[in-house]
């Protein structure tokens, strides 16, 4: 009648469908190692064939049934009395249900199962017919998802049993409705499957065992999100925002799974937050679609000024390996200056925050701070794989550049920091003023006690001297109405007011083991690529103090070179701002890890922001290191929204006459290359012969 009424009184026959089914297998013991989402666990099979134990070819047996089913609960070393549901092959024929509720019932009864009524029955194919050779692993999907869910579905056309079946003096039966399924200690099931020529397959399944909830370190997570089109983009967000808005899984793993369980395609976008249910309102970043891989790399370093008290603390707390490179920096700094950086830094709460910010902005202070900042942010990029091609820094952040190249050491690298800081430290004070104006005009505002401190920007520049001369300068500005401003430093740094420092300076780097970069670093001095020459020389380092820094021109190069990202590593936005005033900047992604002074977000925020901007652009990174000390686990999230598009061929109006089919072959290429030329319509009563497949006739016919 059209119906599969498995194990029904009105059970007429199967119904025949086509499918397919799809399962990944995997050792538990790796499957959990891996944190991969379990949806049932196979604890054993067994398989057999009836051979000559039944009357036919084609009739079922209830030994070879019975005997497959006790095989495969003794394969799966379980308790029968704990199986509480059994997905049946279930056809629905008026002979096969009878034979295989009695070969249950004989395995079960064989295994010491006494209690009657205790296990339910059900089968797929009341819902989808048979689907032949597809329908075990079918089978097998809806128990292991009716596993995973707790819920046993009904059975449907079921009303009346079946009277030749004896449910009554069985453990079983049918399942008709929707159940809570409730195991003890654990939900198990069997599934049979049997075949015609007598083939009889049973697998045991149980629940998928219990993990340990996730934890994480990190209170801001980052939510990688790729499509191929932009359409699609937007649909796998909006699907994301909603599935946010009800689960319960834990944001680390919902971040692993997008990281390590999706392919990463051109069109890109990121949320960055800690609240799936607030994914709306998650911090975020989209880029161009990339159609290059691993575009260049460049680390920016900022110089003095951008540091401030509490930068990197949530780092810091959250992330190991960035706290052991600041305790070590912390450590190798202590003799040299005479206290523990890390309370510089990170003040206690009852520190005095005004102290703490003067303190801070002390060049003695300042400037291995900011080192220390920069260089740890740096190496925990680069710990999770994102290694620049090439460096640039400002001022005190070139020496950055210069120890993550490998031309001095860490150890000798905070010497020197710890050295220039206090050699600068004990001359006269001083002031800098940046000037929106570009270089020619600002140089005629120079005299003898103020000089060129620093290009920045096409149309920015900085001096540098003593206060009073400063003020002149301030008052004349304010005059012409043009925007300067005063920046926190407190001296005159490379102006002539640092020419007592060149010397004694040059002596400390004479006793430094120089060495050839490894990484190479555009000069900001000479805005050429640093030699070997001059990396290796003390006379190079000691003068950087006193020339002027040129900024703009030195990161032009990579701006004009091509496909680039430019990151600025440490503290504050500077040069990341800086860098977007050339022109050629509108081809780049260029970004900061930090944010600027003044906004109150999270500093582990503006991180994970870069590190998805980074991945934005296009560039690998290492997501076992990210998560590493870390267990994760994989969980199932909104699959890829695929574009439906429709490519089917419509019919076209033809006219006809009533009973006739108008037969057109058109020009159509042969898998041999050869055409078949067109013929000219023929009128036939009745419908030809198949098309010839190579030829593929096309057939319209008119509806009669």
């Amino acid at each position: 009648d059209g119906a599969c009424r498995a194990f029904d009184e009105k059970a007429s026959g199967t119904v025949f469908s086509n499918g397919a089914g799809l399962v990944l297998l995997k050792r538990l013991d790796d499957a959990l190692r891996d944190g991969d989402h379990i949806v049932s666990v196979i604890k054993g099979s067994a398989i057999n064939n009836d051979g000559g134990s039944k009357h036919s070819y084609t009739a079922p047996s209830v030994d070879g049934q019975a005997d497959v089913i006790r095989n495969a609960v003794a394969n799966a070393q379980v308790d029968p009395n704990t199986i509480s549901y059994v997905e049946a092959h279930g056809t629905g024929t008026p002979l096969g249900d009878p034979i295989e509720i009695a070969g249950l019932t004989k395995a079960f009864r064989e295994l010491g199962v006494t209690g009657n009524g205790t296990c339910a029955v059900g089968t797929v194919k009341t819902n989808v017919g048979h689907l032949d050779v597809a329908s075990g692993v079918t089978a097998l999907v809806k128990t292991s998802l009716a596993l995973q869910r707790g819920v046993i579905p009904p059975t449907v056309h079921y009303e009346k049993p079946n009277p030749k079946i004896d449910f009554e003096n069985s453990p079983f039966f049918v399942n008709a409705e929707l159940r809570k399924w409730k195991g003890q200690p654990l939900r198990r099931a069997g599934i049979s499957s049997f075949g015609v020529g007598g083939t009889n397959a049973h697998v045991i399944l149980e629940e998928p065992p219990a993990l340990e909830p996730s934890q994480s370190r990190r209170e801001i997570h980052l939510f990688p999100l790729s499509a191929r089109s932009e359409e699609a983009l937007g649909n796998a967000h909006e699907n994301f925002i909603s599935y946010g808005e009800s689960s319960t899984a834990h944001p680390a793993d919902v971040s692993y799974t997008l990281r390590v369980g999706r392919k990463a395609f051109a069109h890109r976008r990121i949320l960055v937050g800690n609240d799936l249910g607030q994914l709306s309102d998650a911090a975020s970043a989209t880029g161009q679609p990339k159609t290059t891989t691993d575009p260049a790399l460049v680390f920016m370093f900022p110089g003095q000024g951008s540091q401030t008290v509490g930068m990197g603390r949530d780092l810091y707390r959250t992330e190991p390996f960035f706290a052991a490179e600041v305790d070590r920096c912390a450590e190798i700094l202590k003799p040299h200056l005479g206290e523990d950086i890390r309370d510089i830094l990170y003040p206690g709460p009852d520190a005095d925050a005004e102290e703490a910010a003067h303190r801070i902005k002390q060049t003695v202070m300042a400037q291995p701070a900011i080192f220390v900042m920069s260089y740890c942010q740096a190496r925990l990029l680069m710990h999770w794989g994102a290694q620049p091609e090439s460096l640039i820094g400002h001022s005190v952040g070139e020496l950055v550049a210069a120890c993550l190249a490998g031309v001095v050491s860490l150890e000798e690298a905070l010497e020197i920091l710890a050295a220039r800081g206090r050699l600068m430290q004990e001359i006269d004070p001083g002031g800098m003023l940046s000037i929106r104006l570009p270089e020619s005009d600002v140089t005629a505002l120079l005299t003898d006690k103020l000089d060129l401190a620093a290009v920045n920007g096409p149309e920015l520049c900085v001096i540098a001297g003593p206060h009073d001369e400063l003020e002149k300068v301030e008052a004349q500005l304010a005059g012409r109405e043009i925007v300067c401003k005063r920046l926190h430093t407190s001296h005159g740094f490379h102006s002539w007011m640092m020419d007592p420092v060149i010397e004694p300076f040059r002596e400390v780097i004479s006793k430094m083991d120089l060495h050839p970069p490894q990484i190479p670093i555009r000069s900001t001095v000479t805005t050429g690529w640093l030699s070997d020459e001059e990396a290796t020389d003390p006379g190079y380092w000691a003068a950087h103090v006193r020339r002027t820094v040129r900024f703009t021109e030195a990161v032009r190069h990579f701006q004009e070179e091509g496909d680039a990202t430019l990151v600025e590593v440490g503290p504050g936005q500077t040069l990341s701002t800086l860098s977007r005033q050339n022109p050629e900047s509108r081809k780049q992604a260029i970004f900061s890890t930090s944010g600027h002074a003044t906004q109150d977000k999270s500093d582990a925020l503006h991180f994970q922001l870069a590190v998805g901007k980074l991945w934005i652009a296009g560039h690998t990174l290492d997501w076992q290191a990210y998560d590493e000390d870390e267990r994760r686990l994989r969980v199932p999230l909104p699959t890829y929204p695929f574009e439906r598009k429709r490519f089917w061929i419509d019919a076209q109006p033809v006219s006809a006459e009533p009973n006739q089919l108008s037969v057109e072959q058109p020009t159509i290429p042969m898998q041999n290359g050869i055409t078949t030329p067109p013929t000219t319509p023929v009128e036939t009563s009745t419908p030809p012969a198949s098309p010839d497949p190579v030829s593929y006739t096309h057939l319209r016919a008119h509806e009669t």
